[in-house]
């Protein structure tokens, strides 16, 4: 048995979060993908992309359009994972079970037509042509809320079932293009593997990314139907199989499922603003027993509804999140503007000087000039 303050400390080493400012190349951006497995994708761009904050708190600083030349030549790959992700190019083999699931309807669950059929046609036709080409390329007319036009819903269902792949982006507009222009063929030509093979080889992944997880945050990482009950004789095999093992912890929950060769402690991490994405939060239930955090999303809230702000940074240091930062990027003044800091309850250390550490090494990674609150 060990203790949840040793375990949050190993949870917290696992992910390597920078201590000082870095400048990162292709080959960083590839290895962060392999080591955290799936990092998220966003659209809101406040303070900056969901997966540009992931990288730049454990890499540093990067050029944005590199994701795109590891898309394009095949180095990651772009999927459904815990939402829409950046995953590993050697994972994509594992991924087809999860294609094949996905051939007659989407991730959100709209049915594939078969009146839609004509149109995807016509969508391939056209990338075998022209090569990448975002949806705007495409005749059509979206209606409100997202209501895609019929090609856009084309591209969505195609790109769902792995019939086309995702070859970069133009701003956050998604370039599609077919798969063996793009996917190594070691890769594409593998077999699909059973459901058996996908649920334990992406929770034996979630779990080394992570470092620990419940049974119950495995089903959360890899968005598997079932929960706990579900996941658990998938982890009975990897046990069996001695690739990872169960650790009871000392404040009386679910145990713990960490990598077999694990060494449950670690050394704290420096002060970091956490992607509000980030897979460190994925799961509230786990995020709350192990950091007694309640991770919140106010940004589908009305503004007067809100409690801490609309693009909140949990404020991690050592190895507790210890406030919650508003921000927003205003790159015309070059500025990170700290709209609102709310200390966690209980929290009697100043936390001056490590919001402004933590801030200052963003806003230089993004390529702010200076933080202002």
């Amino acid at each position: 048995m060990v203790s949840i303050a040793a375990m949050r400390r190993y949870v917290v080493a696992r992910q390597g979060f920078a201590a000082r400012f870095r400048r990162a190349d292709a080959d960083d951006i590839a290895a962060a993908i392999s080591r955290l497995q799936a990092v998220q994708l966003d659209s809101v761009a406040t303070v900056d992309r969901a997966h540009r904050l992931t990288l730049v708190s454990r890499i540093g600083s990067y050029s944005e359009p590199v994701v795109s030349e590891l898309l394009r030549a095949g180095r990651v790959f772009e999927y459904w994972a815990h939402e829409a992700c950046l995953l590993p190019i050697e994972d994509f083999p594992l991924y087809k079970r999860r294609m094949h699931e996905l051939r007659d309807h989407h991730w959100w669950g709209r049915e594939r037509p078969d009146d839609l059929r004509p149109v995807e046609q016509e969508v391939i036709g056209r990338l075998r042509d022209e090569g990448p080409l975002p949806a705007r390329a495409f005749e059509g007319r979206s209606e409100p809320m997202w209501g895609w036009k019929p090609a856009k819903r084309a591209l969505e269902h195609l790109f769902a079932a792995g019939e086309v792949v995702i070859a970069g982006r133009q701003g956050f507009q998604r370039l599609y293009e077919l798969p063996e222009r793009v996917i190594p063929k070691e890769y594409l030509d593998a077999p699909t593997p059973s459901e058996d093979e996908f649920r334990r080889g992406l929770a034996l992944r979630a779990v080394g990314a992570r470092g620990a997880l419940t049974e119950s945050a495995i089903a959360e990482h890899c968005r598997f139907r079932g929960g706990a009950r579900e996941v658990r004789p998938h982890v009975d095999a990897l046990v069996e199989a001695g690739l990872v093992r169960r650790v009871e912890v000392d404040d009386g929950g679910a145990p713990f499922v960490v990598p077999a060769d694990a060494e449950l402690d670690g050394a704290p991490a420096p002060p970091v603003l956490l992607c509000p994405f980030d897979s460190v939060l994925w799961d509230r239930g786990f995020v709350r027993r192990l950091f007694g955090f309640e991770h919140i999303l106010e940004i589908y809230k009305r503004e007067h509804e809100r409690v801490y702000g609309y693009y909140v940074l949990p404020l991690l240091v050592g190895d507790r999140i210890v406030g919650r930062a508003d921000l927003k990027a205003e790159r015309a003044e070059g500025v990170l503007r700290i709209k609102r800091f709310t200390p966690e309850p209980g929290v009697r250390r100043g936390l001056d000087e490590p919001l402004e550490r933590a801030a200052n090494r963003l806003a230089r990674t993004i390529g702010l000039e200076r933080v202002e609150r």
